[in-house]
């Protein structure tokens, strides 16, 4: 097995990418059809923001609760049951569009509902990489590696909801995400995982959150990086909620024009992780961090210049390669470094730092793109990336001296 695919030796994990390749195809039918539903039904860059918010925001307020119940729980059988539950709400979807009773408001509930079993279904799916993967060596490759399965379902899955919706309308990209849960599931069952020392349940909810909390603090490089994450997810994580109205609106395009957009960002995304995925070790990733906040800074100010799609899909190459790499980077060096024990814990404040950011941003930036347009709010939140960034470099020297070898 060559470096760029060395997790898929263990049969586990092989399983777990199989089974998450068909869901996650399904997952952005979804997530096109929920933004394209919404422009339809509203015409409204602020609604398309508020639709973001309610799909991410109780992620950010549950996952710190859940990662405490998932370091206690059994996190194969908890991945098991998120599944299940994620498919009775994409059929919910299905069934109100297919009906021809969606509004926004189904839109947002549903939403919402899908953003508390992600807050459960997150720190269990990441901490659970440890249990697949036998050879920790392997561990950074493989987190890589479904890093670059989600953006290889970015690329395919717009795509594909494109033309279904020209087929089937919404109602079809909902039912067959519905239909996608049960290879994950299937996959989950036939994982042969070997039994967990039974952990201790003592101690409060609260106590034990408080304890993430202090730990993540001793460990100022990781802390520094989920800052970081936090504050550019709520500048230029947000992009992809306004890519409805930028396309529709600032380019004069429609469903297949906001499909390309997507696919761009999704296939850069792909590039980048499959470059992370050769890296040998974690060494210097904090850096690679720091980059990648700038680019997405520079991608996001350049869209000022992208008077047509086929300027802006090569952009949004970038800011999608610049996003997710600095994800699977922060991602990699927290799950390398983080006690067994605390990595629930851990992986939910990771949850916490992205999906607090990018819900706020979608709603603000939402508002902003109402006054000035799309295409100056991506240059606002731009800026803001930018200067992040230099700032997020200026400190590493003094955070690398207080962790010592770490």
């Amino acid at each position: 097995m060559n470096r760029y695919g060395r997790a898929l030796r263990h049969r586990n994990y092989r399983l777990f990418f199989a089974g998450q390749g068909t869901s996650l195809i399904g997952t952005w039918l979804t997530r096109f059809a929920m933004g394209y539903e919404t422009y339809e039904l509203s015409h409204s860059a602020w609604l398309l923001g508020l639709v973001a918010f309610f799909g991410q925001a109780p992620t950010a307020i549950v996952a710190p609760f859940a990662g405490v119940l998932v370091d206690r729980w059994n996190r194969h059988r908890t991945l098991v049951i998120t599944q299940v539950f994620a498919m009775l709400q994409s059929a919910a979807l299905a069934l109100f569009a297919i009906t021809g009773l969606m509004t926004v408001w189904h839109l947002l509930v549903l939403g919402a509902v899908q953003a508390v079993i992600n807050a459960f279904d997150m720190p269990a799916r990441q901490s659970f990489v440890r249990q697949m993967v036998d050879d920790r060596a392997d561990l950074p490759n493989a987190i890589a590696l479904n890093s670059a399965l989600v953006n290889v379902s970015r690329v395919i899955g717009p795509m594909v909801a494109a033309g279904l919706v020209a087929v089937a309308g919404v109602g079809g990209c909902f039912a067959v995400d519905a239909a996608s849960y049960l290879a994950v599931i299937a996959s989950l069952l036939a994982m042969r995982v070997a039994p967990q020392p039974v952990r201790a349940h003592s101690g409060h909810v609260i106590a034990q959150m408080r304890d993430g909390f202090r730990y993540i603090r001793q460990l100022p490089v990781a802390r520094a990086v989920l800052v970081l994450i936090a504050i550019t997810g709520a500048f230029g994580g947000a992009y992809m909620s306004l890519l409805p109205a930028y396309a529709e609106g600032t380019l004069q395009g429609g469903a297949k024009t906001l499909g390309w957009l997507m696919g761009a960002g999704g296939a850069g995304a792909v590039v980048g992780v499959m470059i992370l995925a050769g890296r040998d070790g974690v060494a210097g990733l904090e850096h690679v961090v720091a980059g990648c906040a700038l680019t997405l800074g520079i991608g996001l100010i350049a869209l000022e210049l992208a008077p047509s799609a086929w300027i802006a899909a090569p952009i949004l190459f970038v800011v999608g390669a610049a996003l997710i790499v600095q994800y699977s980077a922060t991602n990699t060096l927290l799950q390398s470094t983080v006690d067994e024990d605390k990595l629930g814990r851990v992986m939910s404040l990771y949850l916490l730092a992205v999906f607090a950011g990018a819900p706020v941003g979608a709603l603000l930036e939402g508002s902003l793109a109402n006054v000035i347009g799309p295409v100056h709010t991506f240059a606002l939140a731009g800026l803001a990336c930018v200067v992040c960034s230099l700032v997020f470099r200026g400190s590493l020297p003094a955070a690398r001296d207080s962790t010592g070898s770490r």
